[in-house]
């Protein structure tokens, strides 16, 4: 096995219906780890024959019918681990231990709750969720934090775009869920847990626009290109330099997979990880 091993992520929106898209992305970037949300599929409709046949023996999935789901697909050997933190009990992550050339790292691959369309946790009961989800990742890291530091990788759809310029137009959005000061505090404050590393913004400047979901209602969507940077994978501290060996060119939006036939709202979004550094 080689010491560079890529990790994706990637919020299908169906994995069933978004099959020949995801068979044609793992074809072209052959991702080691592909974290998928929303799913939209119990456990026994997902397409785990088309996924062995791509190679990835190894599957954990989260499952509910009709609604979020994830599932987790890998090369490398995985171990599933006892998680939960959605208090409504919903299928909305995974986490799984990794091995790869005898190094262990954990994967933990979340579907984030998008809360609705009103800010305000008091008369919007799905934003209350949103923020009830978070805490709960929140209180866990915290509690992993003080044990120690561990190889931790966080992916997902988490539905927050957190910086100015993760947004096509900040000051227009700043009322709207996704960007608005409150969920930006708290999604700062989940990553203050471990001091959790965004690969995106990693080696790429705070001030350059980027984008890895765009609403099925526009009409043209790469000529006005409203997007939004919803989707994200950290790292903890002791995988920096992991991600550092590449630097700009190890992370990627694949952004052309927005216009692909029948596709989903969101990119996948690779982080590539050298095991040497670890």
């Amino acid at each position: 096995m080689p010491n560079i091993i890529k990790l994706a992520t990637w919020n299908v929106n169906s994995a069933r219906l978004r099959l020949p898209s995801i068979e044609r992305f793992i074809k072209e970037e052959s991702p080691d780890v592909l974290g998928l949300q929303e799913i939209k599929c119990q456990e026994d409709q997902f397409p785990f024959e088309a996924f062995h046949a791509l190679g990835y023996e190894h599957i954990h999935v989260a499952g509910q019918k009709g609604y979020h789901g994830a599932a987790t697909v890998s090369k490398l050997p995985m171990t599933r681990m006892d998680t939960d933190f959605c208090p409504l009990g919903h299928a909305r992550h995974v986490s799984s231990q990794i091995t790869a050339n005898k190094h262990n790292f954990e994967f933990h691959n979340f579907y984030i709750p998008a809360g609705g369309d009103v800010a305000d946790p008091v008369v919007n009961d799905k934003f209350q969720h949103k923020l009830d989800f978070i805490a709960a990742m929140t209180n866990y890291f915290t509690q992993r934090a003080a044990k120690g530091d561990d190889r931790l990788v966080l992916v997902g759809d988490f539905n927050i775009a957190p910086g100015e310029h993760d947004v096509w137009g900040h000051k227009q959005l700043l009322k709207v869920v996704s960007h608005t000061p409150l969920e930006v505090e708290v999604l700062a404050r989940l990553q203050n847990t471990y001091g959790f590393i965004d690969c995106s913004r990693r080696h790429i400047d705070d001030a350059e626009k980027l984008y890895s979901w765009w609403s099925y209602r526009a009409r043209d969507v790469m000529k006005s290109n409203r997007g939004r940077r919803l989707d994200h994978i950290w790292v903890s501290p002791a995988l920096a330099g992991a991600v550092d060996t590449l630097g700009r060119d190890g992370h990627a939006i694949h952004v052309p997979c927005r216009i692909w036939d029948k596709p989903s709202d969101h990119v996948p979004m690779t982080q590539l990880i050298d095991l040497s550094k670890i």
